[in-house]
């Protein structure tokens, strides 16, 4: 249920709503607006109560309920696009970022030159696997705290936040130290015990689609994030299963617009594992910006062909270049910049 309090709302006002709200046993999420404050009644049991209970109260607009799964990722508690701020970095503003590195760090050398090479032209976040998630357990799975070492390393010389993949409960304090934004992977999506203790560090945390799930199902594991208090919640589409079997995964580009028009929180492409071939990655992500996505996580390696994981949807150095050459006029086009 969403209370909406007029123009003008003392304070008084707004936490008699909460004051009613916890006695009838519900949890409440505060949206202070600039000009009005939105408050989100949450419980199993909203539905059964009428919402003349809030209405008749002082300094009420009106009361609506959400009849969507997802209550907090939703515009009707949240009009306004929610921007995620990375150490200055805007995500969901005006300028795209680019986020740009490594499927996984395998060395200082590999990390560090990728990482500069990325950042001259355009990148603002770099990305790098410490704890690598395998379909098969023989593959190789991070370097995990030595990795996370190095990020830490490039995060200084080079003062560009980073990003890195959470993929156990047990690793989020340390991983927090180094990194600026948690990774939840697609297999994680609906980790709920993980996504209530990872909401709980405060840091910014990339929400990506799970490859068999609907956007109801990705956004309502969304609100387990922002249901912890954590504001800071970026989404990633990097695409679904289908049956069809000549790229690695079939890239929702309509979701961008869907995500557009009934949550206020950024999304954001990762065109790598949607692709699953170099070939492919510069299609989808000039294709994702013109869908307006708010940025793009891509996976670069200095030599694709050495690379320890994913090698072959990464691009190199040269290959980035033109594509953040291309992209360029697409963001122009639908008013945005990189």
């Amino acid at each position: 249920m969403i209370v909406e309090m007029g123009k003008g709302a003392t304070r008084q006002q707004v936490d008699h709503v909460v004051k009613r709200a916890h006695a009838l046993g519900f949890e409440v999420q505060l949206n202070l607006g600039t000009e009005k404050t939105v408050v989100a009644i949450l419980g199993s049991d909203t539905g059964k109560t009428a919402t003349d209970v809030f209405a008749v109260l002082p300094g009420v607009e009106s009361v609506s309920r959400v009849m969507k799964p997802y209550k907090l990722a939703s515009r009707e508690f949240h009009p306004q696009n929610t921007i995620v701020n990375v150490n200055g970095i805007k995500i969901g503003g005006q300028k795209l970022v680019i986020m740009a590195g490594p499927c996984a760090v395998e060395n200082e050398h590999q990390l560090m030159e990728t990482a500069r090479a990325v950042q001259g032209l355009g990148a603002s976040i770099i990305r790098g696997g410490a704890y690598k998630p395998r379909t098969s357990p023989f593959s190789f799975q991070g370097l995990e705290k030595k990795a996370l070492k190095m990020l830490a390393t490039v995060k200084s010389e080079l003062g560009i936040p980073i990003i890195t993949e959470v993929v156990d409960i047990q690793n989020i304090e340390i991983i927090a130290k180094h990194a600026d934004i948690l990774q939840v992977g697609s297999r994680n999506m609906q980790n709920f015990a993980l996504l209530k203790e990872l909401a709980k560090m405060r840091h910014p945390i990339m929400l990506k689609r799970g490859y068999a799930a609907t956007i109801k199902e990705w956004l309502t594991a969304a609100d387990y994030l922002l249901a912890e208090g954590n504001q800071q919640v970026i989404l990633c589409e990097r695409g679904i299963r289908t049956f069809e079997d000549s790229v690695r995964f079939s890239m929702d580009i309509s979701s961008i617009g869907v995500i557009k028009r009934f949550s206020h929180l950024p999304v954001v492409v990762d065109p790598s594992h949607a692709a699953g071939h170099f070939a492919y990655v510069p299609t989808i992500a000039r294709a994702a910006i013109a869908a307006g996505a708010d940025g793009l996580l891509i996976e670069v390696h200095l030599n694709p062909e050495e690379a320890l994981v994913d090698g072959l949807q990464s691009l190199n150095i040269p290959n980035f270049e033109r594509l953040m050459a291309e992209l360029k006029p697409i963001a122009k086009a639908v008013g945005r910049s990189i």
